[in-house]
């Protein structure tokens, strides 16, 4: 019997039944604009106020006047990066980012090269950690801004942010941190780390989607980049998703109490999941570092060898498992993640990548059906792949597990390569 087991929790989550029941009047009752100033605004600017206060509760902001809305995490990266490069150009035009930015983050600062901005983009170590000295190195006088992610959103790495937060303090360079991946299911302080701006959204702990929060400490300068009218602030422009703001900050207060059990749960499951893929399928690779603590408790990316991505997910799909896909086929390019490429793993493991996310509603009973299903999987995917068959005939190795018995795939789609060009 068909099993439906939903492992892609960092795409989105279910909307908690309390989120839904706080929004629904803001759809109905109390439909007013905040900008109005009759009662029907004024209540609903009081709904405003009561979700800032509840962000700001959950990353330890000292005033809800430092919590900005946005439509979603992709604009708030956007307004943090370009904001604070234009508004801090005459001191310099300079950035830094670690190599594994959220792509958010790393096509802003593409934007910003385009017009004369230039950037430093910081290594990582093969687990996905920021190497610090390269991070200390990299910032200069005319640097305006350095951009790190708390929780990697492809290998579920956690940066050292308190480490870094005093890179940056010393060297005097606002920090932003993308915690996209991480608010609601780890701690999140702004104060301790030393943050300038941090962003996430609630879609991501079991609010709803079309609302994404940006918190700018009061000395950080940034510029808005959407223009309009003087909403939030004046930072950024157009009408308030009430209903969705009014949600996220119930999803921000329920999170509050429960990040400790959500971290055991998923944690536990992690180490069920890993366990027993590792033990049940052969040439199977967990990217990232191990479950524990360089590793949040919700991500388990895998590369699974001689076959494709893109086949792992459709069978899991039809399997009734929903899992997510780091391998070009999905994103129809011909170029692997850059997470993947930053952390040097070999470009056939990349294109077998699969990405798996747990959540609250996951169950000991969902992982073990993954376990059966995905073994059967692999062995169906092996017996149509022609890599499998070359590695069973000894013309290719195993990167995972090289046996000595023929070349890596790379070397022998090198020489396929050359020969076809002749």
């Amino acid at each position: 019997m068909t099993r439906h087991v939903f492992l892609d929790h960092q795409s989105a989550t279910p909307v908690y039944p309390e989120v839904f029941e706080v929004m629904k009047p803001y759809f109905t009752e109390h439909f007013g604009n905040a900008s109005s100033l009759h009662q029907h605004g004024l209540r609903v600017r009081d709904a405003l106020r009561t979700a800032r206060q509840q962000i700001a509760a959950l990353i330890h902001a000292d005033s809800e006047e430092e919590i900005f809305f946005t439509s979603d995490g992709t604009e708030s990266s956007n307004l943090a990066i370009k904001g604070a490069a234009y508004a801090n150009e005459r001191k310099g035009k300079h950035l830094v980012v670690s190599a594994t930015e959220h792509p958010s983050v790393m096509n802003s600062v593409e934007f910003l090269e385009k017009q004369g901005w230039t950037c430093t983009r910081v290594g990582v170590t093969p687990s996905g950690l920021l190497r610090l000295k390269e991070l200390e190195a990299a910032i200069t006088p005319q640097t305006v801004i350095v951009a790190v992610h708390h929780v990697n959103h492809d290998i579920g790495t956690i940066q050292p942010m308190k480490e870094v937060g005093r890179i940056c303090a010393a060297a005097g360079v606002p920090l932003y941190v993308d915690c996209e991946a991480s608010a609601g299911w780890l701690p999140v302080d702004v104060k301790d780390w030393g943050a300038a701006m941090v962003s996430f959204s609630p879609h991501r702990f079991y609010g709803p989607k079309g609302v994404g929060v940006l918190y700018r400490n009061k000395r950080a300068r940034i510029v808005s980049i959407l223009h309009g009218g003087v909403q939030e602030g004046g930072r950024r422009a157009g009408t308030e998703n009430i209903p969705a703001i009014v949600g996220g900050g119930k999803a921000a207060e329920m999170a509050i109490g429960r990040l400790t059990t959500r971290g055991e749960h998923t944690a536990s499951l992690q180490r069920r999941l890993w366990e027993g893929l590792h033990s049940r399928v052969s040439f199977i690779k967990l990217n990232g570092p191990a479950p524990g603590p360089d590793r949040i408790s919700t991500n388990l990316n895998l590369s699974t060898e001689f076959i494709e991505g893109e086949g792992q997910l459709l069978l899991c799909d039809l399997s009734g498992i929903a899992v997510a896909s780091g391998s070009s086929c999905v994103s129809k390019s011909l170029k692997i993640s850059h997470v993947l490429g930053a952390i040097g793993l070999d470009h056939a493991l990349a294109q077998g990548n699969i990405i798996m996310t747990l959540g609250e509603g996951n169950t000991a009973e969902d992982i073990d059906y993954v376990i059966d299903s995905f073994s059967g999987i692999v062995t169906k995917l092996r017996a149509m792949s022609p890599m499998w068959d070359e590695f069973e005939c000894g013309v290719i190795d195993s990167v995972i597990a090289p046996t000595g018995r023929g070349k890596s795939f790379s070397q022998h789609a090198a020489e396929v390569s050359g020969k076809a060009s002749h």
